[in-house]
């Protein structure tokens, strides 16, 4: 059988189609709505109203065994069982236990305690690009970008200013794919930040501070009878881990991506040069464009079916984020990368009860880091060739951009 003719393939720890997955995503869209995935087992939904539905469908699709393929407890249950209560962190868990997690944390998220952080981002922006000079090269992720989200969230937890980017170190390497085994690099780093982590929060029941561990930590949670209870220490070393991980990883692929579409698309940042206005727009074409985090797996409760075929209950599925961006049954002409572009809605940042808690906090990096960017340089270069993907099974985009940039006049 011919290539052409060959039943679309998909495999989420293929290096070679994860670099770009995008004509393997369109032929799935078009011919494999449903995909089953032998070797790995795992079904997917890759167009945009399928992965939108089932991200909806919490009961069915359940968070509570985990969100990553080759991590989820797919131990057999019966038709009508609860899949379980989740590990610990609330994005695997589902109602109602997930809820009463979510309403505490996201008091963190006010849109008010989120727009505070603005002058704290253009001041690390400042401090990182106002010594780039004319026909200079940087990394704009290792240099800059990825150091932006790990100081901000770090900043709202609690950590001191001077361990803020060696968290991001840690947890970069902590979110490293492994196929062959943990390595000694990554279990060192996976034992730093856990001990770290754990530091900060036995330091927090001592003496509270002004931070979000601190609040986690004296805040109460009502239960189901009425109950009322502190977070126990397992219950805020997950949120801290989460916050920590979430907050800083995907965004700095956002703003790798950002970089890297920029240069092959400078028509396009020359609109947002000449209008910063259309800023806001553009990160939305970037999420939608390229998703940071591209693929969400879910834990099938009941028999399915979809396009006639059966997902059996106890099913790992996989909701392809990343393709649903590019379904051109949703977007016209998808693949063209458009900052004017005039869309409702993507789904980069999930939707339905599991919808991410940062999105805003992340939008306004996106969108103040891009507004710095473009007021200091107006046009850039990336070395393609030199161009390096994070290896991970959940996150896709750039871990190092070489990037030459030119200053604007005056």
């Amino acid at each position: 059988m011919s290539e052409r003719t060959a039943a679309p393939y998909y495999d989420p720890y293929d290096p070679e189609i994860d670099r770009d997955p995008h004509p393997v995503w369109k032929r799935l869209r078009d011919e494999a709505p449903l995909y089953h995935n032998e070797q790995h087992d795992f079904y997917a939904l890759s167009r945009f109203a399928d992965v939108l539905a089932a991200s909806l469908d919490w009961q069915t699709y359940s968070s509570a065994r985990g969100t990553v393929l080759e991590m989820m407890d797919t131990t057999p249950i019966e038709p009508g069982e609860s899949p379980g209560e989740g590990w610990g962190m609330m994005i695997f868990m589902d109602p109602p236990r997930h809820d009463v997690l979510r309403r505490l944390v996201s008091r963190a998220f006010t849109p008010r305690r989120v727009a505070e952080r603005e002058e704290r981002i253009r001041e690390l922006c400042a401090q990182f690009l106002d010594p780039v000079g004319h026909g200079d090269e940087l990394d704009y992720v290792e240099d800059f970008a990825a150091k932006i989200p790990a100081m901000v969230i770090g900043s709202l937890l609690g950590v001191p200013k001077e361990d803020q980017d060696r968290l991001r170190i840690w947890g970069d390497l902590m979110m490293r794919y492994e196929p062959e085994g943990t390595s000694p690099e990554k279990a060192e780093a996976v034992a730093n930040l856990q001990a770290y982590l754990a530091a900060i929060v036995e330091d927090r029941m001592r003496t509270p501070r002004d931070d979000m561990v601190s609040d986690l930590l004296a805040a109460e949670i009502t239960l189901e009878d009425g109950a009322r209870r502190r977070l126990e220490w397992g219950e805020v070393m997950s949120f801290f881990a989460l916050l920590q991980l979430a907050g800083s990883e995907t965004t700095a692929r956002l703003l790798g991506w950002a970089a890297v579409l920029l240069a092959r698309h400078p028509d396009e940042r020359r609109k947002l040069v000449a209008d910063p206005g259309l800023v806001p727009n553009g990160v939305e074409e970037l999420l939608r464009y390229e998703a940071p985090s591209p693929i969400q797996a879910r834990f099938v409760t009941r028999d399915v079916q979809w396009y006639g075929q059966k997902v059996p209950i106890n099913s790992k599925l996989a909701l392809l984020t990343g393709s649903a961006g590019r379904d051109e049954r949703e977007y016209p002409d998808p693949d063209r990368f458009d900052v004017e572009r005039r869309f409702d809605r993507h789904v980069t940042f999930g939707y339905g009860i599991h919808y991410c808690l940062g999105a805003n906090l992340a939008r306004l990096e996106g969108r103040v880091v891009l507004e710095e960017t473009l007021a200091r340089f107006p046009e850039w270069e990336v070395d393609e060739a030199r161009v390096e993907m994070v290896r991970t099974s959940t996150v896709r985009g750039p871990a190092h951009v070489p990037v030459r940039v030119s200053r604007r006049a005056g």
